[in-house]
């Protein structure tokens, strides 16, 4: 282990399991602690994300809020936009989106049926045209396969804080140049790979790679890699060997860390606040 640390890194923690209360008040010990953002996930029937998002934005300044992930192929985007720019202005521009196809599981199955990944491929590149567009405002129009949108007076949502948009992570994975392709051209890259399990992990040396693929794709679109997010996520220890850990990925191209304990086993929100007053690593 060396001495020098990776400047740059900032961090987060997704909560597995909490009410909006304990949602809140783990908001607040991660502020405190020094953690840069805290995620909650979106249900298709269950705890309302951006409610549960809106109590931790009422008791909190600083920490970024936001989703890991929204599976935007079965949501309205216009109904998402209406949710993420009203709580980007109550929260002074603290909102975080991230998106992507949605794991198919029996709580969305029990309400719609899998429309197959070609059509949630298609929605939720429709999907993050139009809220891109509904963020810069009227007038706005868009025809697609899967929806229409002509502009309209009706009173909007208030605009962003977060110009020109609340900023979209978006799952890339390797090596699908549509899937890659597709991160690279918003705002920052959730990596992964396809075929990624418990039997296949990802790792350092793959994201690496990831990073390899979506740099000239999004530079070939004329788009600045300055700026770009590139998210990490795993589990870490407090201390010098999850400080180590994190490392591995700040240098294989991560300038962020999500802190992703999904285990819902036990008491998740104790456990989620031992690690929060732990504070983040210090690679």
């Amino acid at each position: 282990m060396t001495n020098t640390s990776v400047t740059g890194l900032r961090s987060g923690i997704v909560i597995s399991s909490a009410s909006p209360r304990e949602f809140s008040e783990l908001a607040v010990a991660a502020e405190d602690a020094g953690w840069d953002a805290i995620f909650t996930w979106e249900a298709v029937w269950g705890q309302d994300a951006w409610v549960t998002l809106t109590a931790a934005a009422m008791g909190t300044s600083r920490i970024r809020l936001g989703t890991m992930l929204t599976p935007l192929p079965r949501i309205r985007p216009w109904d998402l936009a209406s949710r993420v720019a009203t709580l980007d202005d109550l929260s002074g521009g603290r909102v975080q989106l991230a998106v992507g196809l949605g794991a198919l599981h029996d709580g969305w199955l029990a309400f719609e049926a899998d429309e197959g990944r070609k059509v949630r491929a298609e929605k939720l590149d429709e999907g993050l045209a139009i809220y891109d567009g509904l963020m810069h405002g009227q007038p706005f129009s868009f025809s697609g396969r899967h929806y229409q949108v002509r502009p309209t007076t009706f009173r909007p949502p208030p605009p962003p804080v977060q110009q020109p948009r609340v900023p979209v992570w978006v799952i890339g994975a390797h090596p699908s140049e549509k899937s890659l392709g597709r991160a690279a051209r918003w705002d920052g890259l959730l990596s992964t790979k396809v075929g990624y399990d418990a039997e296949t992990p990802f790792t350092p040396a793959d994201l690496v790679d990831v990073v390899g693929a979506v740099r000239p794709l999004r530079e070939a679109a004329g788009l600045s890699w300055e700026g770009y997010d590139v998210v990490a996520e795993g589990i870490s220890e407090p201390g010098p060997a999850g400080d180590e850990h994190v490392r591995k990925w700040a240098e294989a191209g991560a300038n962020w860390w999500v802190e992703s304990d999904w285990s819902m086993e036990g008491d998740p929100v104790a456990r989620h606040r031992r690690r929060i007053e732990a504070g983040p690593p210090k690679p």
